[in-house]
């Protein structure tokens, strides 16, 4: 999710669940277990921020202090990371997004992805002692105990690959550890959860896709793909797959969450579920308010010629921000997100899920839970509810951790079962005669 602009109401605070901070024995359990297992966020815009907010010049963004006070836009949040933070939030692990807008395409996708991947590597280099590259379940841990951030790159839509095999293989070779098959839009080869299905799924070409990450030991991530989509890509991975921030569809009734059928399947898979932050998609009352909202930035200012005030951009901005006024957006909190960790843990199990919060890719977070320095509050609540330090440490990074490990065997055995493939698009996906 992508700048969805939202405000969070200062009275969710008292719902969050922050509460179980305030117990210093549940305090000192979470503590034990951060030092042992590290926190694995699976989703985190930072990258394309950097890129759209300070024309990709990573020597402007000083990630070694508070960000919170950098220029940003009226319409943008505060970013929500920084090292400082990352610190704070005892993370260990991160998925560094390398997302690029559905809209471009061809080789001009693949140009823009690899320069996303080359920030994510110059923040590595510009502060080595808080990050460091990582490619495997092995290099998590080891930097973890080094006492840094493995950061690693995940690549948000399969478009970005313009259609190509090699091209998947080499933005391997350039550090990506996850592709989620699409983001907002269908693409020749996959059906999109937020667009209208072309394809009932994926493609024969989509499946190839899916093989070659296996082949590759690349997760297959699944969020923002349509349920055919998923069960087709369940269906032909021989590896575990991830949805790297994705939410409960019983929870929250949203096309980008995760039906309870599709759980039952990533059980059956040995997957992972990493619960997403946005507010749009934790909850009903929220996702209704950005539909409404939308409507009404629309209904102000519709171009060429609808609209009630199109052309007076002042007078538009205005109506929406009384708009606003009368219609608050509903709370979103941590224990919210609590309750889809809950959901996907009782029908998956408690070894099939874990976080990605899509920090510094979405408007607002929720109370409790608004930047990355919050995550031990969110295990700190699933302790207050029950979870042993052992389903904490699967929650935090444990969990993601075997799924990379049981992708990475995979890959070892099929590289040596047969070769790379070149199949195409053109070949598999030719029309029926």
């Amino acid at each position: 999710m992508k700048r969805l602009f939202c405000s969070v109401a200062l009275a969710a605070l008292v719902a969050t669940g922050a509460h179980a901070q305030t117990d210093p024995r549940i305090a000192a359990r979470v503590d034990r277990v951060l030092a042992r297992t590290p926190l694995i966020d699976g989703h985190n815009d930072l990258p394309w921020a950097i890129r759209e907010r300070f024309a990709s010049k990573v020597e402007k963004v000083d990630l070694s202090k508070d960000t919170t006070v950098l220029p940003h836009a009226p319409a943008d949040p505060p970013l929500m990371t920084d090292i400082p933070r990352l610190k704070a939030g005892r993370v260990g692990g991160q998925f560094w997004s390398v997302w690029i807008p559905a809209t471009i395409t061809g080789p001009e996708a693949v140009q823009v992805t690899l320069e996303q991947i080359d920030i994510v590597r110059q923040m590595a280099q510009r502060w080595p002692q808080a990050f460091e590259m990582a490619y495997t379940a092995d290099d998590i841990v080891r930097i973890h105990k080094a006492g840094k951030v493995a950061s690693l790159v995940g690549v948000e839509g399969g478009h970005q690959i313009n259609g190509s095999l090699p091209v998947l293989r080499q933005m391997h070779a350039a550090g990506a550890r996850y592709m989620t098959l699409t983001h907002s839009s269908t693409i020749p080869w996959a059906d999109s959860a937020t667009d209208n299905p072309k394809h009932g799924g994926l493609t024969p070409f989509g499946e190839a896709v899916v093989r070659e990450m296996n082949w590759l030991g690349m997760l297959v991530d699944l969020s923002h793909v349509s349920e055919d989509a998923m069960k087709d890509a369940l269906r032909v991975t021989q590896a575990p797959v991830i949805f790297s921030h994705s939410g409960s569809r019983a929870v929250a009734d949203h096309p980008r969450n995760v039906s309870d059928e599709v759980l039952a399947l990533v059980k059956r898979n040995r997957g992972v579920v990493m619960a997403n932050f946005a507010p749009g998609y934790a909850s009903d009352a929220s996702a209704r308010w950005a539909s409404d909202r939308a409507a009404e930035a629309t209904r102000n200012n519709a171009p060429p010629y609808a609209g009630n005030f199109i052309g007076q951009p002042e007078k538009a901005k205005a109506a929406l921000e009384a708009w606003e006024k009368a219609h608050p957006q509903p709370p979103v909190t941590l224990a919210m997100i609590a309750d889809h960790v809950e959901h996907i843990a009782k029908v998956c199990g408690k070894d099939c899920v874990g976080i990605g919060s899509d920090f510094d890719g979405i408007g607002s977070a929720p109370a409790g839970l608004d930047d990355v320095g919050k995550f031990p509050a969110l295990l700190a609540e699933m302790a207050r509810r029950g979870w042993t330090d052992a389903e904490l440490a699967g929650l935090a990074g444990g969990n993601v951790l075997r799924v990379m490990r049981e992708a990475e065997a995979v890959s070892k055995r099929l590289q040596v079962e047969r070769p790379a493939s070149n199949a195409t698009i053109a070949e598999l996906d030719r029309p029926a005669s």
